[in-house]
């Protein structure tokens, strides 16, 4: 359902990663809401007289189903406050019956524990049955469910695996009342009254629970944001995540987590987020691990059945805080994805050594004052950071940009690595590392200065001023997204991928100049393109983020909407909700041009979208697509829509990057459409500009179906 659901918000939300953040936190929430009423009912009203209100509260469920999300007057609040328009539309949606879904875990078991069954006392094994189930189906949903099912059956079949659900939870609560033994219920709260758990022991199973939550989200936001918002890549981390449930190899973990955290940190150093073949698997690999090893410490030091929904509860709990830290404390306190590396130096914190040392010895700490040899060793310890930052710092900016840094940093990560045997000393030395990353990063991204740095819920943007070549610049994440010169001879020249020698440059030139006045832009970056904008002609730009709007107007930093004057207007909120509401409007030349980071939103290459993209073309007017970028092939996948809908298509593939006359050029891959080629001028016989490699394995992208791999480059 986590999926299934998360996309059906996705194109509301501009196909930003932070979608899928935000609804794992609802369902983190909605788990931990269902986790204390199984404890608290289970513990106040019994097993019987609990029974049957839980089953009343499933029964409820059913008054929202089959779910489905609509977008309603406040749709523009999807943009202003995306956070809490998202959780609202969740609640409504599905909040009840995920609600009896999250208290049935611990309640079955529960009410398993007071049988008489001979495994009944130790239940906890069907905790990792469930994990299985729940693998399984996030396993199938892309290679089964969504490439075959339109997301309107799916929330049916969905609806009838719920009564299944619903009748099957009613035959265990009768089998309770029949063969259940209803006076070890009073004994076992009573045991539970007796034996009073330490708060210690609690709060280290919370923190066992939040860093593995916290990490998934991490992952996934590194994963999504450079690659797509699919559902293909939210269940990656979500099923290792499952995973390390089910599989708590946790020695194993513990001497494997060092080796892999060490190599992100000297990526971090390096800026290296690529190759995706190398770099995707270390980072999913270092979650798996750390997940294995606090969800291995939590099932070693696992309660008596007696206190079994009191575990989970705080489990629970350190799991929403962990999406809640993500979701929305982390973006409010850093102004950039600092709680990725942070929780990887908590984990390397918790890492202890032996598995002796985690368990019930958590509970059993010393109270007392550290002495003189302990204050010395944390002194040491310190020291050691200090000297690993310092070091790890200096080589990279000393040796920024070659390769003599890699080799180079290999050495403070080896002084790291040598400190397995002390714990605390190896994960300061682990945060000296990436925080030496945090320092070096200003100074060495794109050679320049770091101007404004600002977060907001679609990612993080940075400006940054090349003083060598007076260039101002925009990056959204790892990508570039628009480049200005300052120096007083191409201050109103497009650059980057609008160059006027690349592809786009071509496509202007080409078209018929009565396409040209009336133009509509998806995407606006610094305004590149408004440096096109010929007198009398309008320009509409529509971006769906306001502080994207609020860097290209301020002219501080660039001047292409200034320049443009009352020739450009931009619109705010996502693309395709505003051009439906723009009934009766036809753009000559509509440009798809939408990026978060590097990722293309996926909602705007769908047969919906192009469906919409032709109603508000002119008849004989031009598409563009933008679709550079370092991990997805999209050219096949747009000739195909383009087959599909009657357009002719073009792309063009410019690997060229700037020379000595052409500053700020940046290799580009444009795609371009018409109903008539001759629409297309002399594209149709320039040598360059070739129609897209479709075959008959290529997929048609709909709102229900997106096959990324099958676009996918590892590289």
């Amino acid at each position: 359902m986590e999926p299934m659901i998360a996309k059906t918000l996705l194109p509301l939300l501009g196909g930003a990663p932070a979608v899928w953040n935000t609804c794992v936190m609802f369902f983190q929430v909605m788990l931990l809401a269902g986790y204390a009423v199984a404890h608290a009912g289970s513990r106040r009203l019994g097993t019987r007289w609990f029974s049957i209100v839980y089953m009343a509260m499933a029964v409820a469920g059913l008054a929202v189903l089959p779910f489905s999300i609509h977008p309603d007057a406040a749709a523009s609040d999807a943009t202003d406050h995306p956070i809490l328009w998202t959780l609202r539309i969740l609640t409504q949606a599905i909040a009840i019956p995920f609600l009896a879904l999250s208290a049935a875990g611990p309640l079955l078991q529960w009410w398993f524990s007071r049988t008489r069954h001979h495994a009944s006392r130790d239940p906890y094994f069907l905790y990792a049955a469930s994990n299985v189930g729940s693998l399984i189906a996030l396993l199938s949903y892309p290679a089964l469910v969504e490439p075959a099912l339109r997301m309107e059956t799916q929330a049916r079949i969905w609806m009838g695996g719920y009564v299944v659900f619903a009748v099957l939870t009613a035959c265990c609560a009768a089998i309770t009342w029949i063969h259940g033994d209803e006076s070890a219920t009073d004994t076992a709260v009573n045991g539970a009254k007796r034996a009073r758990i330490p708060w210690r022991r609690r709060l280290y199973w919370v923190a066992l629970a939040f860093i593995p939550s916290s990490l998934m989200l991490g992952v996934t936001a590194y994963v999504s944001t450079d690659i797509a918002a699919v559902p293909l890549l939210w269940i990656l981390p979500l099923s290792l995540y499952l995973l390390s449930f089910i599989v708590a190899w946790r020695s194993m973990a513990d001497r494997r987590l060092p080796v892999l955290v060490l190599p992100l940190a000297v990526f971090a150093i390096l800026s290296i987020g690529g190759p995706v073949w190398l770099v995707l698997p270390m980072h999913l690999l270092a979650f798996t691990m750390t997940a294995v090893l606090c969800h291995g410490a939590l099932a070693e030091d696992r309660p008596e059945p007696e206190s079994l929904t009191q575990f989970y509860l705080w489990i629970a709990l350190g799991g929403m805080l962990g999406g809640v830290f993500n979701s929305l404390i982390a973006p409010a306190l850093f102004d950039d994805l600092i709680e990725y590396p942070l929780v990887l130096v908590l984990a390397c914190f918790v890492r202890r050594g032996e598995p002796p040392a985690l368990g019930h010895s958590a509970s059993a700490l010393p109270d007392q004052a550290p002495d003189a040899s302990q204050l010395r060793a944390r002194v040491t310890d310190v020291a050691y950071g200090a000297g690993i930052f310092a070091f790890a710092l200096a080589l990279a900016l000393l040796l920024r940009g070659t390769r003599a840094a890699a080799a180079a940093l290999v050495v403070p990560a080896a002084v790291a690595l040598r400190q397995l045997k002390h714990p605390i000393r190896f994960a300061v030395c682990v945060a000296g590392l990436f925080l030496a990353a945090g320092f070096s990063s200003s100074a060495a991204f794109s050679n320049g200065r770091l101007a404004e740095q600002r977060r907001t819920f679609f990612g993080v943007y940075r400006v940054f001023t090349d003083a060598s070549s007076g260039v101002r610049e925009l990056y959204h994440g790892s990508t570039l997204h628009g480049m200005q010169a300052m120096d007083g001879t191409h201050d109103h020249e497009p650059l980057t991928y609008y160059h006027r020698t690349g592809p786009f440059g071509e496509l202007f030139d080409a078209i018929p100049p009565a396409f040209r006045q009336d133009v509509g832009v998806v995407g606006l970056g610094v305004g590149s393109l408004a440096a096109y904008a010929e007198p009398n002609a309008t320009w509409t730009f529509y971006e769906i983020d306001p502080a994207v709007e609020r860097f290209a107007r301020d002219e501080k930093y660039f001047t292409h909407l200034a320049g443009c004057g009352n020739r450009c207007r931009v619109v705010l909120g996502d693309a395709r909700i505003q051009l439906a509401a723009a009934s009766g409007r036809e753009y000559g030349l509509l440009i798809l041009d939408a990026f978060s980071s590097d990722a293309i939103p996926t909602h705007l290459m769908t047969s919906e979208a192009m469906s919409l993209y032709g109603s508000r073309l002119a008849r004989d007017g031009v598409l563009a697509f933008h679709i550079s970028n370092r991990h997805l092939r999209l050219g096949p996948v747009l000739g195909r829509l383009a087959a599909h809908h009657g357009f002719t298509a073009l792309e063009r593939v410019d690997t060229q990057r700037n020379g000595a006359a052409e500053l700020g050029k940046r290799p580009s891959n444009w795609l371009v459409m018409a109903r008539d080629a001759r629409s297309l001028g002399r594209l149709t016989t320039d040598s360059n500009w070739k129609a897209p490699a479709v075959t008959r394995s290529t997929p048609l992208w709909t709102d229900d179906f997106t096959n990324i791999l099958s676009v996918f480059k590892l590289r």
